[in-house]
């Protein structure tokens, strides 16, 4: 179960919110769904675990959490949307255009580019998304059917 250690946890108390039983279950989940998920998805988990808690609890959470920085969204497959923790204010990764297939990577080599446009734009960017999107070997390696 999420602890109070948990970043996201910090990150509520931090901006002042209460860490309630449903916000440690949704928290629970996300943190350890595998990375994405989708809103149909965490439904299910959530009612599995405690039906209790009513889908408005669940998409406050989400909403709240987005608010926050806490949890960022992408579209994929043309218009599902995933739910990612974002505890390091950073998520990248590479979708097959054939499979769906995500990749995730680490350094993304965007800290210059971030210094730059702080500067030219004076702004103070708190986080981003990088998505790339490709073929995988295993989709270029099929043979298109006869």
């Amino acid at each position: 179960m999420t602890t109070s250690e948990s970043p996201s946890v910090r990150a509520l108390r931090q901006a002042g919110y209460k860490i309630t039983t449903p916000r440690l279950t949704i928290l629970d989940i996300l943190e350890n769904c595998g990375g994405h998920i989708t809103a149909a998805e965490l439904l299910a988990r959530v009612e599995a675990r405690d039906p209790s808690i009513g889908r408005a609890s669940v998409f406050r959470t989400l909403d709240l959490m987005i608010k926050l920085g806490i949890l960022w969204t992408s579209v994929q497959g043309g218009s599902t949307v995933h739910y990612m923790l974002m505890p390091n204010g950073h998520h990248h990764h590479i979708i097959c255009t054939g499979c769906q297939k995500r990749i995730e990577f680490d350094d993304c080599g965007l800290s210059a580019l971030i210094t730059n446009l702080e500067a030219r734009y004076g702004v103070k960017i708190d986080g981003h998304l990088l998505e790339l999107y490709g073929t995988c070997a295993d989709c270029r390696t099929q043979q298109p059917a006869p």
